[in-house]
């Protein structure tokens, strides 16, 4: 799947969308391509085609609001540990694992939660990683909105684009 950046009237990241959205708002005129991908689509019916923007400004100015945190759930953990056991490094058969057991009376957040393969996992089993002589590679916290959407977009290479077009 192809993805199109989006952003505000005033060059402002928003969102990042696929391909189809994108060509959607560039017809209905509520968005203007900035820089477009390799990619054209053909209509079947016409026959027209058309080049698939890669980044594009929307006409009106959208005011954004934002979330407090960074919703908790599985893949957001794995995304802020970058899908890294955080005790080994591996990135095959990856858990969540609470540094402090729910047995124990652990809580589920992001400061409690870490991304584990399943060997470090089961080896911790209900004790504290110290106490197994394990150690984190990183420390585990609550991600910000802006750290996260970062990490997103680096991920789908986005800010290369971005920096190409000396837009971040």
């Amino acid at each position: 799947m192809e993805y199109c950046v989006l952003l505000n009237q005033d060059y402002s990241f928003l969102n990042i969308i696929n391909w189809k959205k994108a060509i959607c708002l560039v017809v209905k005129g509520k968005a203007k391509p900035i820089s477009y991908s390799d990619r054209c689509v053909t209509h079947g019916d016409c026959g027209n085609s058309m080049k698939v923007p890669s980044v594009l400004v929307l006409m009106r100015l959208i005011r954004r609001i934002y979330r407090n945190r960074v919703p908790l759930t599985k893949k957001n953990i794995m995304v802020r540990d970058d899908f890294k056991c955080v005790y080994c490094g591996s990135t095959i058969q990856l858990t969540i694992d609470h540094i402090v057991p729910v047995s124990r009376g652990g809580k589920t957040s992001f400061e409690n939660c870490v991304t584990a393969c399943r060997k470090c996992n089961h080896s911790k089993g209900c004790h504290l990683p110290s106490e197994c002589g394990l150690s984190f590679r990183k420390t585990p916290h609550q991600p910000t909105i802006s750290e996260f959407l970062y990490k997103r977009m680096k991920t789908l290479g986005v800010t290369d684009l971005l920096k190409d077009l000396g837009i971040y």
